[in-house]
């Protein structure tokens, strides 16, 4: 008999036991006497047998695949969070054993992520975005599926990982307020994610701990078209704001495309601000003041909690990242 072709069927009749002996040996579960079970592993050992993925599932009762939920909606911009936090996700797995399988979602479509439940291709689900009205997250939930949303979410029960967007907008924000700008802009992007929540309460925090500020700001939330944010800046500019606050990259980027094509010198006339550091940003002229999370970090610390849970430990509930305020050029 050739080792590489060996299989359960084929140890259980050389040692004249069953193939559910055999499973129960190998993965350690059921009942088994202790004398049975060492001779399966001593054979197991002394032919060099790896059960393949198939047959370890079966035997352990798992399919050794982790669901990535990423939202179908996203915009290009958005691209290198969600290729990072992917990349953190599948070297954690495959350092396990793991495979991970795509769903493609959005508010209000979940029929990718329901499939791969219903058809039982998964032994558990990593959300990458969360919102106000979350129906990945309340399937999830509703089905007794584990898993780790990367996000925060006021879900009871969710187990979720994020970073500190709140405490990061805060500081910078109270750079800001502490360097003598004495007027602000926030230009934010839609409110039904959860993040646009938290940086948008960074930002008021900063006032709330300054009480003696006595300047102006104002408040653009739900913005996601580059027009809008055209007839924004060329409202401020009337206004003369000394800074505009970016919720994304995204925006930071038609922010400053708009003062360019008006010629309008940054930091010289406007000062310009992101709440969010990415590869969007990095060749801007000057460089932009803003906040640096690490991504692929966020990707493996969710993935390690997932995997932490499926082996029957207890996890915490809530666990928030680091991030590194970059002050640059784009601020006096």
């Amino acid at each position: 008999m050739e080792e590489r072709n060996l299989t359960i069927a084929d140890i259980a009749q050389e040692l004249g036991v069953s193939k559910t002996t055999v499973s129960r040996a190998m993965s350690g579960k059921g009942r088994i006497g202790e004398e049975t079970r060492k001779r399966v592993q001593a054979y197991i050992e002394a032919h060099h047998y790896s059960p393949n993925v198939v047959a370890k599932g079966l035997a352990q009762n798992k399919t050794f695949n982790l669901g990535l939920v990423l939202p179908g909606d996203y915009q290009i911009v958005e691209l290198p969070f969600f290729q990072k936090c992917m990349m953190g996700v599948s070297r954690t797995a495959s350092a396990a054993g793991y495979d991970v399988l795509l769903s493609m979602v959005t508010a209000d479509k979940i029929t990718q992520l329901e499939r791969a439940v219903t058809n039982r291709k998964i032994d558990g689900v990593i959300l990458t975005r969360t919102l106000a009205d979350d129906a990945p997250m309340r399937y999830l939930q509703e089905n007794g599926v584990p898993f780790v949303a990367i996000g925060s979410t006021d879900t009871a029960g969710a187990v979720q990982i994020d970073n500190d967007h709140r405490g990061a907008c805060r500081e910078l924000t109270g750079r800001l307020l502490d360097k003598g700008v004495r007027s602000l802009a926030l230009i934010g992007g839609r409110e039904e994610y959860v993040v646009t929540k938290n940086r948008f309460l960074g930002f008021e925090d900063a006032f709330g701990e300054r009480q003696d500020w006595n300047g102006s700001r104002r408040t653009f939330l739900n913005i996601d078209d580059e027009r809008e944010v055209e007839k924004i800046v060329e409202e401020l500019l009337a206004d003369q704001v000394e800074c505009m606050v970016c919720m994304d990259d995204f925006l930071c980027g038609c922010v400053l495309n708009a003062l360019q094509l008006r010629q309008i010198a940054v930091p010289e006339q406007v000062q310009v601000v992101s709440f969010y550091d990415s590869t969007v940003l990095e060749n801007r002229i000057p460089a932009i003041t803003s906040i640096r999370f690490d991504v692929e970090e966020l990707g493996k610390k969710a993935c390690a909690l997932l995997l932490r849970m499926l082996d029957g430990e207890a996890v915490e509930e809530r666990t928030l990242l680091g991030y590194e305020v970059r002050m640059r050029k784009s601020t006096r």
